[in-house]
């Protein structure tokens, strides 16, 4: 059982279903002979050839239209766009066609693509590199949108998406590419998408993150248990459909929640999830929710970038506030 860090479980999966699968294919910027701007797909055109792995222009309306026609031709697209900021120019792509195929057909052509972007801050980058904006896709019908925290789920949930008959946003928090490394088993089991996973059990409260921030989540979570707060802690992971019934189940048992989030607060899926809490869980609460997020900012350059990412002691501070109610 190898043991991997996240970006290598990325890599891992796509391997193990380009073995099984001949009709998945990889294409992006620089994907083939570079193996990736941070090397997702590092030796999977020497594996499968030009013909499976495909260097692109600079063209990301291109990767997607791409892929979509690939998709409803009985193809296994993985699109690769290089950073998340990079990915507006495939907006018209994704969300006129790819998600909308299945119901434009009346069920007789799916989509059966996964789009794979670098998301989020923290690595020190330039303009454009560090956007956090899931909750855009998560508006349209039609997409699945998933976001792993650690190697073992990116492993089973990149699996998933590549065999999910629609089309799948993936997006890869860079900022723990590489920051840690677990034993992942190399078997081909997929994980389910669109469940929530519980990584921590508690019952004083719930906290609720995804991605990168899973990271200071349970940092926060370890330090309020040292000062007697038990905190449930729950990774989203599928960002569109978000799993309720987990969600809901934890706050009837805690009675009060703090959702963390590094993407900019208005509209964005920490206010969904609040809104799907006090409509179907308003009984249960013992305290508001509060959202520790961004800011409605473009995310700064490095000097700043650490004062705009929720931090461990805003966590803990957003906690011991509902814990006061």
């Amino acid at each position: 059982m190898p043991n991997l860090t996240l970006i290598e479980a990325v890599n891992a999966a796509m391997n193990f279903e380009m073995s099984a699968d001949k009709n998945v294919l990889v294409l992006g910027e620089d994907v083939g002979v570079n193996g990736g701007v941070f090397r997702a797909t590092d030796n999977l055109q020497r594996n499968f050839g030009e013909m499976r792995v495909i260097d692109t222009p600079l063209a990301e309306s291109l990767i997607c239209g791409m892929s979509i026609g690939l998709a409803v031709q009985g193809f296994k697209p993985i699109a690769e766009i290089q950073f998340m900021g990079f990915i507006y120019a495939a907006f018209d792509q994704l969300i006129c066609h790819a998600s909308r195929m299945r119901n434009r057909t009346r069920g007789r052509l799916s989509c059966p693509m996964v789009l794979r972007a670098p998301y989020g801050g923290g690595i020190r980058a330039p303009e454009h590199h560090s956007e956090s904006t899931e909750a855009i896709f998560a508006h349209v019908p039609g997409i699945r949108v998933v976001i792993p925290s650690s190697p073992a789920r990116a492993y089973g949930l990149l699996l998933a998406a590549i065999r999910d008959p629609d089309p799948v946003v993936f997006l890869e928090p860079k900022r723990i590419y590489r920051a840690q490394s677990e034993m992942v088993e190399d078997n081909g089991v997929a994980l389910p998408l669109d469940v929530c996973f519980t990584l921590r059990l508690g019952c004083d409260l719930t906290l609720i993150s995804w991605g990168a921030m899973l990271k200071e989540t349970l940092e926060a979570a370890e330090y309020l248990a040292a000062i007697g707060i038990d905190a449930e802690v729950i990774d989203l992971a599928s960002i569109k459909p978000i799993d309720k019934v987990t969600i809901l189940e934890s706050i009837q048992k805690t009675g009060r929640c703090v959702i963390i989030s590094e993407a900019p607060k208005s509209g964005s899926v920490a206010a969904e999830i609040s809104a799907i809490i006090a409509e179907e869980g308003l009984t249960s609460l013992l305290a508001p929710i509060l959202r520790v997020s961004g800011y409605d900012t473009v995310m700064p350059l490095f000097k700043l970038e650490q004062q705009y990412l929720p931090s461990v002691d805003k966590i803990v501070k957003a906690a011991q506030h509902v814990m006061e109610f």
